[in-house]
């Protein structure tokens, strides 16, 4: 079976799938060469090497799907691994943060308790060497100064926060702001500065389109403010706070309010032992490579670069990145450069601009059965795995808006796409299993969004990000 037909194949399931359930047109899944087995064909147990740069506080690898591709149009995967070093076990920097609580009417009652008892706890962890501001909103917005975290001013805090009462909307662009005022004073002075966002709700005051918001994030982060949000609840926007957090170089969370001490106190781990900040990837094309797509990400397509935000890493994590390529081959004995890749960061300990660079070539065929002997096993997997989660995605999506034969749909898409390499990715074929047993016995509207959120945080870790809680 060529690739030709094992494309249409593949698609054509997909499609059936589709059609017999009435489903919305699921995201496409066009390669061939590199993902989906042949029937009767073994999987590959080639490993390619990696290709490796840095020797700052964060490491690039990278390699393409094979040793050789297709001539002519075809598809091609690269998986690409920000690396931060570990950091010696007493690491520790000073930090400007703000720590932003939504009070609005919904947070009556335990919601609001649990984050008080959660701020009280984020203040008493705070050492002379930081500095903390306090926001807390409504639809207005009340602030305790940005100050340097001394005992007597933590007990100062401490009473500010025991003061916070529910009242008004929820003004979360109002309290974004005030929290900027407070740090941008202090950017210069402290190698990391980050604001932490609470809501419980959907933005009802101030600006309220996800687009605004978003922006603002990705303002922030340009000023060198990294900002992480907190859904806390039922009723806040999922997809909100996680594109405020990968907008603004920070983390997100969905969560429950008993969750938020443990998690405010990872939140501030996370920012003294930040290693690296302002962290981007940036793709440059060669005019053989049409388009590439950064699965699962929000990237920004400039001329032939394409770039990636990513968010501020301590001391062991890493980002892993699965890119799509579409390319227009001519065969070549040599390699062909298909993909430069950098990542541009700050490193904190030396307080400098740094990067790491990669370029990952391969060779063009028309011989078929060269490619698929030349095919690397573990970017295989990666791809599948990504092109699954888009599927997965796209379920927790439906699940949302009560469209369950969609959903359904489409975590059947993904089960087809994982089973394509059962052997490795027997985990993602037995979760699928447990969110459908799950999903189809939720008992209600709530029961059926809370699978959906948990869906939509397996997908991110899937993708293969570590900013999530």
């Amino acid at each position: 079976m060529n690739r030709t037909t094992l494309l249409l194949s593949t698609a054509g399931l997909l499609a059936l799938v589709a059609l017999v359930l009435g489903l919305p047109k699921p995201p496409p899944v066009t390669d061939t060469t590199h993902t989906l087995a042949q029937p009767g064909e073994q999987e590959p147990t080639l490993t390619l090497p990696l290709v490796t740069s840095g020797d700052g506080a964060l490491t690039l690898e990278g390699k393409l799907s094979g040793g050789y591709l297709q001539t002519g149009p075809s598809e091609a995967f690269a998986v690409l691994e920000v690396k931060a070093q570990r950091t010696q076990e007493n690491h520790r920097v000073p930090v400007n943060v703000a720590l932003i609580i939504d009070r609005s009417g919904s947070m009556r009652g335990q919601k609001l308790d649990d984050a008080k008892r959660a701020a009280r706890e984020f203040v008493q962890r705070m050492t002379e060497v930081d500095r903390l501001a306090l926001v807390h909103y409504g639809t207005n917005v009340t602030t305790f100064d940005s100050t340097l975290a001394t005992e007597e001013a933590r007990a100062q805090m401490l009473s500010f926060v025991d003061g916070i009462e529910d009242d008004g909307s929820t003004n979360i662009s109002g309290g974004m702001q005030a929290a900027a005022h407070e740090l941008r004073p202090y950017v210069s002075q402290f190698r990391v500065s980050r604001a932490i966002l609470l809501s419980d709700g959907q933005p009802t005051a101030g600006l309220v389109r996800e687009e605004e918001l978003t922006a603002l994030a990705r303002q922030l982060r340009a000023e060198g403010i990294a900002l992480s949000a907190l859904g806390v609840g039922e009723d806040f926007n999922e997809n909100l706070m996680q594109g405020i957090a990968d907008q603004g170089g920070g983390f997100s969370g969905f969560l429950n309010s008993n969750q938020l001490a443990e998690v405010f106190t990872r939140e501030l781990e996370q920012a003294t032992g930040t290693v690296a900040r302002a962290v981007e990837l940036r793709l440059t094309l060669p005019p053989q490579v049409a388009s590439a797509e950064v699965m699962g990400t929000n990237a920004f397509q400039e001329g032939r670069t394409v770039r990636v935000p990513l968010y501020d890493m301590a001391g062991g994590q890493s980002a892993r990145l699965v890119v799509k390529l579409k390319l227009e081959l001519q065969p070549s004995e040599q390699p062909l450069e298909l993909l430069d890749a950098k990542v541009t960061y700050m490193d904190v300990e030396k307080d400098r601009p740094a990067e790491a660079r990669v370029a990952l070539s391969a060779r063009s065929t028309e011989d078929t059965t060269l490619v698929r002997a030349n095919l690397d096993k573990d970017v295989r997997v990666h791809a599948v795995r990504a092109l699954g989660t888009q599927q997965l995605r796209a379920a927790a999506e439906e699940m949302k808006k009560g469209n369950r034969s969609a959903a359904l749909g489409f975590l059947g898409n993904a089960r087809t796409l994982f089973g394509s390499s059962a052997a490795a990715l027997s985990g993602e074929l037995a979760d699928v299993d447990r969110t459908q047993a799950a999903y189809e016995g939720a008992q209600d509207e709530a029961a059926q969004r809370n699978e959906a959120r948990q869906l939509q945080k397996k997908t991110m870790k899937s993708f293969g990000f570590n900013n999530s809680y």
